[in-house]
């Protein structure tokens, strides 16, 4: 993995952000100590304030554990901080958990947006299409957002928020396949322009089953590169 060197604007949240993507990448597992403060300074160029702050930053989050006097470690995942912490997808069976949850809530959000989106949420939608600066993970988090806005439910829109890190992380990770995999890219495009295109014209059904066909291609396809990664790793 290349390391990045981190821009001035929010330091410790860039570095914590790194070392959680180290994290899901298997270059730091489970149970294992991170570089010293001192040697993760060097490694990402930045000052110890900084570096100290993005370790309290992923303490909070339930991903680290600092033990005084010998270290930070990374912690075993844990189902139990689902709704406290930001989750990391380090196993199949975290892929296929996380999946289960988005296709019992999405493809009914998406039936709802189809219902009760306004013309603001379609401008909205249309200008992520359109926005070339909104490009890969980022377009395809702002999109599934904005569906889950539209559907116009106040608790099904905080409900969803509770995994909207772990369902960033999915997407960053499956955004690092499909860069290799172009086919994949255009596919998925395809099926996020039938989704907006349902919703859009007010056919719930069809934006709840368009959905739950891309969450089952999305699912294959992250679990695939999971397995090619773990592969290549060996």
């Amino acid at each position: 993995m290349q390391v990045k060197k981190i821009p001035v604007l929010k330091v410790s949240d860039s570095v914590a952000e790194q070392i959680e993507e180290m994290i899901r990448s298997g270059m730091f597992l489970a149970g294992e100590k991170l570089p010293s403060v001192r040697e993760l300074c060097e490694l990402f160029g930045v000052g110890r304030s900084a570096v100290r702050d993005a370790i309290t930053t992923l303490k909070g989050k339930g991903i680290v554990d600092v033990k005084r006097g010998e270290g930070t470690f990374i912690l075993e995942f844990d189902s139990t901080r689902l709704f406290n912490s930001h989750l990391l997808l380090t196993s199949p069976k975290d892929i296929s958990e996380l999946f289960q949850v988005r296709k019992i809530l999405e493809p009914g959000i998406a039936e709802m947006a189809a219902v009760h989106r306004s013309e603001a949420d379609l401008n909205v939608m249309e200008e992520i299409f359109s926005n070339q600066s909104i490009k890969g993970w980022e377009s395809d988090y702002l999109l599934h957002k904005v569906i889950a806005e539209a559907a116009g439910n106040e608790i099904i829109k905080q409900f969803l928020q509770f995994i909207s890190t772990t369902m960033k992380n999915a997407m960053i990770d499956f955004h690092h396949y499909i860069e290799k995999n172009p086919a994949t890219a255009k596919m998925m495009e395809h099926q996020h322009l039938v989704i907006y295109e349902s919703i859009k014209h007010g056919k719930p059904q069809q934006a709840k089953q368009m959905m739950m066909e891309h969450l089952d291609f999305v699912e294959k396809e992250l679990l695939n590169s999971h397995v090619i990664r773990q592969t290549v790793g060996r």
